[in-house]
């Protein structure tokens, strides 16, 4: 019954105008695009890297996404990081042909699409442990009617304040993913446009404060290009 009713609700969270969902969701309408994801990874086992006030950071890089993933150290539970570990932070660097770091390794990624493609993120409220999670792209028209298949990235993150949670710079931790990809079975298409859509409900992990929750997202075509990007405000 959770599920169904955090699936139903991500459903509406996508399909309704965010005038009408303002007191109820969250999204990426009206805020702009990132124009770089910049990913930290992080060995459960390194506390340092956690509390270091010289953690590597995107300075140079204004406009982009921030983004921190606690991965599996050697130490398993034992680790002092690892109640904030998550095995999506393996995927991840899987995907990217990287090996877990012993410390901190860093990752960063232009966003390279041109306008007009448009990528919408969005949440509703939390419901019990459940976070109903929407992610829609409208591909460019260099594209042509719509490109072969797009890979993408949901994430759940949480916002860690700078000098909260033994941090001294302020974190995106990534709490849960979202990935798959989408091909032209998967289009919804008319005469004006072609959509992918994905509605799901994610589980809050134990210890995440619902009110730090939000959304970030992007889509990669098939030479791993990140074409667009978006992370999810509340207003």
């Amino acid at each position: 019954m959770k599920n169904i009713a955090c699936t139903l609700a991500s459903v509406l969270v996508l399909a309704q105008p965010s005038s009408a969902l303002a007191q109820a969701s969250c999204s990426s309408d009206g805020t702009p695009q990132p124009v770089a994801i910049f990913e930290r990874f992080i060995s459960s086992d390194c506390e340092a890297c956690w509390t270091d006030a010289a953690t590597p950071s995107p300075s140079a890089t204004a406009g982009a996404v921030v983004l921190d993933w606690i991965v599996p150290g050697q130490a398993g539970d034992e680790a002092p990081l690892s109640a904030a570990a998550t095995n999506d932070a393996l995927a991840r660097l899987q995907a990217l042909g990287r090996a877990p770091p012993a410390a901190t390794d860093v990752y960063t990624a232009a966003v390279e699409g041109a306008r007009p493609a448009r990528l919408r993120v969005a949440h509703g409220l939390p419901f019990n442990d459940y976070l109903g999670t929407a992610i829609a792209f409208t591909p460019t028209r260099r594209y042509g009617a719509a490109p072969d298949a797009m890979a993408f990235y949901l994430l759940l993150v949480e916002s860690v304040p700078a000098g909260t949670e033994g941090t001294r710079v302020g974190r995106n931790m990534v709490r849960n993913m979202l990935q798959g990809t989408w091909d032209k079975r998967d289009t919804l298409s008319n005469s004006k446009q072609t959509k992918w859509m994905e509605s799901r409900s994610m589980r809050i992990p134990d210890g995440a404060q619902p009110e730090r929750l939000r959304m970030v997202g992007w889509v990669q075509d098939a030479q791993g290009r990140v074409v667009a990007a978006a992370q999810s405000a509340c207003r």
